[in-house]
């Protein structure tokens, strides 16, 4: 098995539309060890992140953080070490534009 340190995925996502940040590779596994949201607004704004095994439709069970606030031009940093399986989807949200989202973690082959 190979190991593979990297990001993930970035994303800055429109406005109020849950988007996939990243799809699991086929026969792979991945620990998706931080993910970061920035918020580059001069105002507070509200982030979701999910986890849809096998990419599974959005549901309220695969939340992991759920209309958190975020204040001005400030981030959030979780060190969470998820284990995600092939086909697994991590998903975020916000509910304003010019928000960044950044996901870092090993994947194995």
């Amino acid at each position: 098995m190979a190991e593979a340190l990297k990001v993930l995925g970035q994303i800055a996502p429109g406005a109020a539309s849950l988007t996939a940040l990243y799809t699991v590779p086929g026969a792979t596994s991945v620990t998706a060890s931080t993910i970061t949201v920035c918020n580059q607004n001069a105002t507070k704004i509200k982030f979701r992140v999910s986890v849809a095994v096998a990419g599974a439709a959005d549901a309220p069970k695969q939340y992991l953080f759920y209309d958190v606030t975020l204040l001005a031009n400030s981030t959030f940093t979780a060190t969470i070490g998820v284990t995600l399986a092939a086909t697994d989807v991590v998903r975020v949200y916000s509910d304003t534009a010019n928000t960044s989202f950044n996901l870092f973690g090993v994947e194995v082959i």
